[in-house]
This record gives C-alpha cells, sequence and structure tokens, in this order.
C-alpha cells in the first residue's frame, strides 16, 4: 500500500467512514456534480433510511406470529385495564 493510500486510510478510518467503489449512471453523476450535490453524503444518508425501512420491516416479519397472537388475544380479551379508564 503507497503512503498516499495508507494515509486516506488513516483520514477515513478516524472520521468512522471508508471509502469504497461504487458505480452510478453517468448522467446521474455528471447532473450531481453540476449542482455541487455531495454525492457521499447523500448516498449515506439514503442508505441510512433504506437500512431503517428493511430493519423495521424485518423486525415485523420476525415477530409476525407474536403480533397476531397479541392482536388476537386483544380483540378477544381486551385491553388490559380497559375497564378502568375514564375516556
Amino acid at each position: 500500500m503507497s503512503d498516499i493510500h495508507k494515509k486516506r486510510h488513516v483520514r477515513t478510518s478516524l472520521s468512522g467512514k471508508r471509502a469504497i467503489n461504487l458505480s452510478l449512471s453517468s448522467d446521474v453523476l455528471d447532473a450531481a456534480r453540476q449542482l455541487d450535490i455531495n454525492i457521499s453524503q447523500v448516498c449515506d444518508n439514503y442508505l441510512r433510511e433504506v437500512i431503517r425501512y428493511e430493519q423495521g420491516r424485518k423486525w415485523r416479519e420476525d415477530h409476525a406470529e407474536f403480533i397476531a397472537a397479541y392482536n388476537a388475544t386483544i380483540e378477544a380479551e381486551g385491553l388490559p385495564l380497559d375497564e378502568w379508564k375514564s375516556f
């Protein structure tokens, strides 16, 4: 590894980020550059949203059986302490 690559790796690892290769459509890349869009930041932010969505979807999928059983119990028995609510 050259000195330049070592320095870049150290600098990016201190910020909690890593360099990767990413392929984008040429027209999208050109338009983003013309608009001074920070491509790394946009990709990072969007990927965070996608990850959050997918984690939620996976959690619901993994717990679907429990949720269905809980909902069936609530439908059959009502909410706990429901008889004491004042609204």
